[in-house]
């Protein structure tokens, strides 16, 4: 008798579960009455991509394998990838200084959100430049662009950088200058005083 053996063909959309099926078909003549196989399919596929659905066979006692021709096909699990979007939140890191005349710097970011749990910080390669400097008083933006950013899991097709933008404040200083309070008796002379005192931060 002329037995086909065929593991299943699946497909799925990545999950990060690995895509299983360990049904066979058997065509052909098939087994006689009474008489059979067992299998251990052992086909997996986890990633975008495809493979076979690898699987052995053991003729059931009383199954003589010189009564048939077994041929075996593997069929083939398919992952495809996610297209569903995964939103990548990126907060850039800021900072607050007072001026005092020396370059202030805000280095970094923090990923604060990944709408889809399987996408890790790990799935995504950094070009920019995550710097902020600032000299002067005032408000300085680190100013990071989406496209700083680059997916490399190729599981997922559709994935959004947003950035929150990041400053460094740069406070400017208060500072009071007070002139001096005096006094005399009239001696008929001019009353005066140069002191100034600075207070505050000063300069």
């Amino acid at each position: 008798r002329t037995v086909t053996l065929t593991s299943a063909t699946d497909e799925k959309v990545y999950d990060g579960k690995a895509l299983t099926n360990d049904k066979v078909t058997v065509g052909g003549d098939g087994f006689a009455t009474g008489e059979g196989a067992t299998y251990d399919v052992t086909g997996t596929q986890t990633e975008v991509g495809s493979s076979a659905n690898a699987f052995t066979y053991e003729l059931n006692e009383g199954t003589k394998a010189a009564n048939y021709e077994i041929q075996t096909v593997e069929g083939t699990l398919k992952v495809t990838e996610l297209t569903d979007k995964v939103t990548v939140t990126i907060t850039e890191n800021s900072g607050s200084e007072k001026y005092d005349g020396t370059e202030k710097t805000v280095k970094g970011y923090t990923v604060t959100s990944i709408s889809n749990p399987l996408y890790k910080e790990a799935d995504f390669t950094f070009g920019g430049d995550a710097t902020v400097k600032g000299t002067d008083a005032g408000t300085y933006e680190m100013q990071l662009k989406p496209e700083d950013f680059t997916n490399k899991n190729a599981n997922f097709k559709n994935v959004e950088f947003v950035i929150f933008d990041g400053t460094l404040e740069i406070a400017k200083r208060t500072v009071t200058l007070t002139s001096a309070t005096d006094s005399k008796v009239y001696d008929g002379t001019a009353l005066t005083n140069k002191n100034v005192t600075v207070t505050g931060d000063g300069f």
